[in-house]
């Protein structure tokens, strides 16, 4: 074979994978038979397997062997020795890989290898199949020998795990196969000798487009677990008592959170302007997520023990994500307010599966308070996040959440569009030779601004100049030199995000005695966002937002505006919108463009509409303005 007809140019296709792992035996192993396609896939032939020790459980890797067989049948055996190398170590962890390379692999060429992974005690680890990689599979086999029943384990809170479960997302006609089980079971009670298995062919490589959903609710796997429970409702609702009482234990308010409220706030203050002192006060704590946190041995040197309740978070005027949106759930509650913890799923990289009985999904805390009989959303845990609004990451997911009745899965709400905006002001003198200058000034509000705001924390200034600039400059004519000025309201999360740049050089192109300027010089430079035609998933946006451009060019004497584009609004209907507008005057010539999308996520079928809509205001932008030179000017002669 030279190709694979359902992956088109890929560079490698793995003929067979098989993965197996014994937990009686201590082992897991895998083997992985691929064919080379293209120049591209000779790079599979450097073969790295990392693995994780933790504490006192010791793994290796051994019985490494492989083979690169050539299309003529010659069998080249691997007969080098894999070194090791350490990657990093994280909080006990260490990370390291067994690398080693299969000898003279050409295009055309199969490769073959096996290898073990042991571990030195009795564990109860249940595996995660990925089904799907970046390569294009041709049959595949998954296997789980778990510990039988006299190793029945137990989870934190001591119930005991009487169930194997999993969460299986994969291909029709495929499913996991437990003997004596019915076939599309998804839970059985655990016991001696029982193993699972999950055949599976012509599996394609795992989708990669722009602006899709995150792939770890996408991908072909199946996810096990250890569970006491039935069924996922009970499993929400009983793990999601105990996780409520210990989150509540946390947050308490205690004494040095009441007194702390008593301060800040007045009885005559509204709820409102109690909330955004709590918040204010809040956004001040040293949240680690953002900077670093402190080791045990720091604290300890310190004298400082345990971080046990948000008495601690406020005392110390540090904590981790969660713990400062704990503290300022504590801090209302204190102010005499129903506040309440939800634990979400992060949409950058996730997206909440209720059929997976697993907390491990759930990435942040974000806070619910009852105002006025509603209760509204807060994320605290977002440093420079601004008040009443979420980062986008936390917007539009699903978690579980407190209820004054226990718990329950809920969603966060959508963002609306007018909350996060980058305004976009440029004001230009063009000289007789055709080259401006001036000054460009930028706003940002909501994400946008939290964006920067958030890199500050980890960043120097000169970085962020740099970055800013960067991001401007790739959309711009490419002869243009920007020199920053001005980074303002780094801190000040209530308050616009600001930065200005000097701008400096040519903005068109010349032709006879005319000088063409793409009618948004924002967007002279910027490539189609949706080039694609077909598409197979749904598009996801970030945000919401309002890009707003305004550009004001002065010309020299001798200069005359000859054209503009003309006025147009372009819509998809309850979704986006755009509005172009061009006036020219004696002195010159003033270009406006708004673009609102006020929806994140459109199906696959909504796709050649979202794309249309794109395009119509891409080309727009380009239409230029068409300045003509007198004779007696220099520029174009």
């Amino acid at each position: 074979m030279t190709s694979q007809p359902q992956a088109p140019g890929a560079s490698a296709v793995y003929l067979y994978r098989e993965e197996r792992t014994d937990d009686p035996d201590q082992t897991y192993s895998e083997y992985v038979r691929l064919k080379i396609l293209t120049e591209g896939g000779k790079d599979l032939a450097n073969v790295e397997l990392k693995y994780v020790s933790e504490g006192d459980t010791n793994y290796s890797i051994s019985n490494i062997a492989g083979r690169t067989i050539h299309p003529d049948g010659t069998i080249i055996p691997f007969s080098g020795k894999p070194y090791e190398r350490s990657i990093e170590k994280i909080k006990g962890y260490k990370v390291k890989s067994k690398v080693f390379t299969l000898p003279d692999v050409t295009v055309g060429s199969i490769i073959e290898y096996r290898y073990k992974l042991h571990w030195n005690y009795l564990l109860f680890s249940s595996p995660i199949w990925f089904v799907q990689t970046d390569l294009y599979l041709r049959r595949g086999y998954f296997f789980w020998h778990p510990l039988d029943e006299v190793h029945r384990s137990y989870d934190e809170h001591g119930m005991r795990s009487d169930f194997i479960a999993w969460t299986p997302i994969l291909p029709p006609g495929s499913s996991v196969v437990v003997p004596n089980q019915a076939t599309g079971a998804r839970r059985f009670f655990s016991g001696s000798g029982t193993t699972l298995e999950l055949n599976v062919q012509d599996i394609p490589p795992s989708p990669v487009e722009e602006y899709m959903p995150p792939i770890r609710g996408l991908s072909y796997r199946v996810m096990f677990y250890y569970t006491s429970y039935k069924t996922a409702d009970e499993f929400w609702t009983g793990v999601g008592k105990q996780w409520s009482r210990e989150r509540d234990s946390f947050i308490g308010p205690g004494p040095a959170v009441k007194a702390a409220v008593q301060q800040l706030v007045a009885d005559s203050d509204t709820q409102e302007q109690k909330l955004r002192k709590i918040y204010a006060a809040v956004e001040q704590i040293n949240n680690t997520y953002y900077t670093r946190e402190h080791s045990q041995a720091e604290d300890k040197a310190a004298g400082l023990a345990e971080i046990k309740t948000t008495d601690d978070v406020w005392t110390r005027k540090r904590g981790s994500s969660e713990e400062v949106a704990q503290l300022f759930v504590a801090m209302a509650r204190a102010a005499g307010m129903k506040a309440y913890i939800m634990a979400i799923t992060d949409r950058y990289d996730g997206i909440f599966l209720k059929d997976y009985e697993s907390f491990h999904q759930l990435d942040f805390d974000i806070a619910l308070v009852t105002i006025d009989g509603k209760d509204k959303p807060f994320d605290p845990s977002s440093r420079f996040c601004p008040y009443g609004q979420l980062a986008w990451q936390h917007s539009l997911v699903g978690g579980i959440r407190q209820t004054d009745a226990g718990t329950e899965l809920a969603a966060t709400p959508s963002q609306n569009y007018r909350d996060s905006r980058s305004i976009r002001v440029a004001n230009l003198d063009m000289d007789e030779g055709g080259e401006v200058s001036g000054k460009i000034e930028m706003k940002f509000t909501g994400a946008p601004a939290l964006f920067w705001r958030q890199r500050a924390l980890t960043e120097d200034k000169e970085t962020i100049e740099r970055d800013l600039k960067e991001s401007i400059v790739e959309t711009l004519p490419p002869d243009i030199e920007l020199k920053p000025m001005s980074i303002g309201k780094l801190e000040d999360y209530e308050e616009p995000m600001t930065a200005a740049f000097e701008l400096k050089g040519k903005i068109g192109s010349v032709t006879g005695k005319r000088i063409l300027i793409a009618g948004d010089l924002f967007e002279s430079n910027s490539k189609p966002m949706f080039s694609q035609e077909k598409r197979q998933l749904a598009v996801m946006l970030w945000y919401p937002f309002i890009d707003s451009d305004a550009i004001r060019i002065n010309l020299p004497a001798g200069f005359t505006v000859e054209g503009v584009p003309p006025a147009a609004t372009i819509q998809l209907p309850n979704k986006a919108s755009y509005v172009m507008q061009a006036a020219a005057d004696a002195k010159g010539v003033t270009i406006r463009r708004d673009l609102s999308v006020g929806s994140v996520f459109y199906k696959p079928d909504e796709y050649p509409n979202l794309r249309k809509f794109y395009s119509k205001f891409e080309a727009k932008d380009q239409e230029p303005v068409i300045l003509k030179v007198a004779p007696t000017a220099s520029a174009g002669n």
